[in-house]
């Protein structure tokens, strides 16, 4: 399938149109930011780690019910994806208090809950991706009663797969942040990526963290990190 024009740059990817108006090209970079942009790095040899746990990752979910963008890896860096319309909504799911969670309501980092939590960003770079509710996002008019039903009900079973799945190669799922988008013919799928950017890994015995986070907090051993989980998930 032949690259063409290059549609859309973000923090950590490029999206280039193909032949196919149905099929997209996904080139990941190494570039790294953190806290909306104001943070700006390079982790070596990151976008061929996201890329390929995604890939990795999209399939394990594909095989338990779960619809995703993923079509075709097709090189280290590059893989084919659905052309999705993104729903503006970051969606959280916490198993873990951690991070903003953690700050926003003044608790520690590591108390376990006792079920699962969802929550929802308006996906807005200028506006900092504020948090909203479900209310919030109809009144907006950037979801449905419908989608929102949709893509709770899949970020839940993502949850569910995921924390099984890295349970068995001794991780921790923290948290993570998902991406959905619509087909053209509407239907709803798992989009963007699932990586050690986009999920908080802990190793469950040392809770040694396994993703971002050391490149935010200035941890040390980004590259060793990311290099670690991609080690484990890929076997």
């Amino acid at each position: 399938m032949e690259k063409k024009e290059m549609l859309y740059e973000g923090k950590a990817k490029r999206v280039y149109a193909t032949d196919n108006a149905e099929v997209l090209l996904v080139d990941y970079k190494d570039d790294a930011t953190a806290f909306n942009g104001l943070k700006k790095g390079t982790i070596s040899g990151k976008g061929v780690i996201n890329n390929r746990v995604t890939n990795f990752m999209m399939q394990i979910l594909e095989k338990e019910g779960v619809p995703t963008h993923f079509v075709k890896e097709i090189s280290e860096r590059e893989t084919l994806v659905k052309k999705v319309s993104i729903v503006p909504l970051e969606v959280i799911i916490r198993n873990i208090s951690a991070g903003s969670f953690a700050k926003r309501y003044g608790v520690e980092e590591g108390i376990v809950f006792a079920e699962p939590t969802i929550e929802f960003s308006y996906k807005n770079d200028d506006l900092g991706d504020p948090l909203i509710n479900s209310y919030h996002a109809l009144a907006l008019g950037i979801a449905t009663k419908e989608d929102i039903a949709t893509i709770t009900a899949m970020a839940f079973k993502v949850n569910e797969v995921m924390k099984k799945f890295f349970k068995g190669i001794g991780v921790d799922l923290v948290d993570f942040k998902l991406e959905f988008g619509k087909t053209s013919d509407g239907t709803i799928v798992l989009a963007d990526e699932i990586s050690p950017d986009t999920c908080r890994f802990w190793d469950s015995e040392t809770h040694e963290k396994l993703d971002k986070d050391r490149f935010r907090r200035d941890l040390g051993n980004v590259e060793d990190a990311y290099q670690e989980m991609m080690k484990r998930i890929m076997g």
